[in-house]
């Protein structure tokens, strides 16, 4: 038996040894993120400061592990030169993982706080940083390899799920360790406790990840067919692609622009704020929980919609998080700060959920196939020059800012009422102010890129909105699920507020949630269509106030009837004929007893069918026949002619199309010439 048979790569590898390549992938994500969670944090920070760190030295440390992945060009030679991905990622991870252990006893062997101290942790950040970058290039084309492209979606996010698992209970498992310590010991055997859980890191988390990585099989690295390009040709190519010079663009600029405030978060809450390191980590937990709850849900759109959607509304709703850091001392007294800190880390994980999932893999969707090397290497580059870059740029304001001070006041004066509100602006302050102006500016070098099957932004938003419209319609009673239910985003698009709409609907998504549990049995029984024209047919007329108000707003109404039907139904992706025709005919009927027009019932119907199977991955084809199908029958029935009901449906289709992309749109169109084109049968004479 050859022991070192897992070293090689393998021609062929079955699908049994796949899964439990994704296994292992899985199990490697949580140890290294565990140990992460106390190395690129306000752990490290809150060390770093008790080493003797100032704000530039916190920048600097910040930096560090990304600016050292400027090694990653060099290291696309080395991979394409041996083809071994496995051997060089394991060979430069090991030493890079037992940096740890010399970092964490730097308090034993340098007395601290001293410049010798910190510049000593810095050194030995940086020579970790190069030995990880060479692995980290090796570890990008090799994954994309390994994981098959219709499931990289929803691995990653398992993956990152079950990751941040692990850090939010190893980070304050820390964080409270360090309290406990620092309240038992004085003086400097205060900052052992640091030392003490950076080695108990390295030493479980950090072996048992390099474990995991050795387990994981190599695909064979499959030559270019053709001649061989020169390294000069590998590295350049990715910026002869206009798509994905795009997209390293977008990559450098955003993480240039959010890590200007980012790394000093903790900083922030530790020395301005005067928060105990377990309140920081605490909120960072808090931050994780909601991360982890929308992994799953973010990494469902992207198999289902795109990267790129996904990555635009998390990250617009990231930036009105950084907005809203500027508010964290208003009053003076920080009566406000614990909630308005509790409410920006629930959206900051939500939307760092999003962004670190998409970023992971929209280079591994836009690569082409057998140069992801060169390809992911540069996207991976961008990324870590940018978030290395922007902490130090954060550094040097910082302290540039630190004795700077910008006040605004408004004054409102009437004979009833006095109002003066006031704003005043210190130090990092002005870092999130910044941060938050530059990343508007770089959203719109998003706009420019193009993925296969990429949807508009207001289809995720109906969607993160769907499951409040499915359960507040049964329950349409209660106030709150119908406020977000009827949520005018009509008028959210109007304010001029980046993330605003993002906000909303994340938070219509987790009301709607925490209810379906109750919901569930209700909706999805066997008898499904019978239990929903009830439930469609109690709750659609208490909506509106009057049968003007739903009649102006008949195509709305039924297509979100529709939709929630079509979603409820089991998530089958398209109903059969005999279900779909009673179903639409019931949301018809409901929608007409609240006031709707039947015509406008019909295209609000189709459209919301067409748009439910572009949402759940169904087959548009037999979607849109289907719709146009019930749409003759229900002529009939509603009493206008076949001919008007077929043209409203065919609307109906075509609008729920457009939303989606010239690829739906064709479909649409082809289904509805089939089905418009053949010859109704006629009843034999005799």
């Amino acid at each position: 038996m050859d022991l070192f048979s897992f070293w090689r790569p393998r021609p062929i590898i079955t699908d049994s040894e796949r899964s439990r390549g994704i296994l292992w992938f899985s199990l490697e994500g949580m140890t290294a993120l565990g140990l992460f969670s106390i190395t690129t944090s306000g752990f490290l920070a809150a060390f770093a400061l008790a080493l003797g760190a100032n704000n530039m030295q916190i920048g600097i440390l910040a930096a560090l592990p990304f600016l050292t992945q400027m090694l990653q060009l060099p290291s696309i030679w080395l991979v394409e030169k041996i083809r071994r991905r496995k051997a060089i990622t394991l060979f430069t991870s090991i030493p890079a993982q037992l940096t740890w252990f010399i970092i964490a006893v730097i308090p034993f062997l340098v007395r601290a706080p001293s410049p010798l101290a910190i510049s000593l942790l810095l050194v030995l950040m940086g020579l970790r940083g190069l030995m990880a970058a060479v692995g980290n290039c090796a570890w990008n084309g090799w994954i994309r390899d390994l994981i098959p492209q219709e499931v990289l979606g929803r691995s990653f996010s398992r993956r990152l799920m079950l990751s941040t698992m692990v850090a939010v209970v190893f980070s304050l498992g820390a964080a409270l360790f360090v309290d406990f310590w620092q309240g038992k010991k004085t003086g400097y055997e205060s900052i052992f406790g640091y030392s003490y859980v950076l080695l108990f890191g390295a030493l479980f988390l950090g072996m048992a990840s390099l474990l995991f990585l050795a387990l994981m099989p190599e695909p064979l690295m499959q030559a270019v067919p053709g001649t061989q390009p020169s390294i000069w040709e590998r590295l350049s190519a990715p910026f002869r692609n206009r798509n994905f010079r795009q997209l390293i663009q977008f990559l450098f600029f955003w993480s240039f622009a959010s890590n200007l405030a980012i790394p000093f978060f903790a900083v922030y809450m530790l020395k301005r704020l005067g928060l105990p390191l377990s309140w920081v980590i605490g909120l960072s937990v808090l931050s994780q929980l909601f991360n982890i709850s929308f992994l799953r849900i973010w990494g469902r759109f992207v198999d289902r919609f795109s990267n790129k959607t996904v990555l635009s509304l998390c990250a617009s709703l990231y930036l009105l998080v950084i907005f809203g850091w500027t508010f964290t001392d208003v009053p003076n007294n920080y009566l406000l700060s614990l909630p308005l800190l509790s409410i920006l880390h629930v959206f900051a994980g939500i939307a760092n959920a999003g962004i670190t999932l998409t970023i992971g893999t929209i280079g591994l969707k836009l690569a082409p196939e057998g140069e992801a090397t060169s390809y992911l290497a540069n996207a991976s580059l961008a990324t870590n020059l940018g978030t290395g870059l922007g902490p130090l740029c954060g550094g040097l304001l910082g302290d540039f800012f630190s004795a700077r001070n910008l006040d605004l006041t408004l004054t409102w004066n009437d004979p009833v009422i006095s109002i003066r509100a006031a704003m005043s602006l210190t130090g990092l302050d002005f870092l999130f102010v910044i941060s938050f102006l530059v990343g508007l500016m770089i959203l719109g070098i998003l706009a420019t890129i193009h993925e296969k099957g990429e949807v508009s932004r207001e289809v995720i938003l109906e969607s993160l909105m769907l499951p409040t419209r499915e359960i507040s319609r049964p329950f349409s009673s209660v106030p709150g699920y119908n406020l977000f239910s009827n949520f005018p985003f009509g008028y959210i698009k109007k304010i001029p507020v980046p993330g605003l709409d993002a906000a909303i609907g994340v938070a219509a998504f987790q009301i709607a949630e925490a209810a379906k549990a109750a919901t569930t049995a209700a909706i999805r029984g066997h008898k499904i269509t019978k239990r929903l024209v009830k439930a469609l047919q109690d709750s659609l007329s208490t909506v509106f106030s009057s049968k003007e108000e739903a009649k102006a707003h008949g195509v709305q109404i039924t297509r979100e009837v529709a939709r929630g039907a079509m979603h409820g139904a089991g998530e089958k992706p398209v109903l059969a004929d005999n279900e779909l025709a009673p179903l639409t005919a019931s949301v018809v009927k409901a929608s007409s007893k609240a006031g709707v027009d039947p015509l406008s019932g019909i295209q609000g119907a189709s459209q919301g069918i067409v748009q439910a199977a572009i949402e759940m991955k169904g087959n548009l084809t037999a979607a849109t026949i289907q719709a146009i199908k019930a749409a003759r029958e229900l002529a009939k029935q509603a009493g206008v002619s076949e001919e008007s009901a077929v043209v409203k449906a065919s609307i109906g289709a075509l609008e729920a199309a457009q939303a989606a992309g010239p690829e739906a749109v064709q479909k649409v169109k082809e289904a509805l010439r089939t089905e418009l084109q053949t010859p109704k049968q006629k009843p034999d004479s005799k």
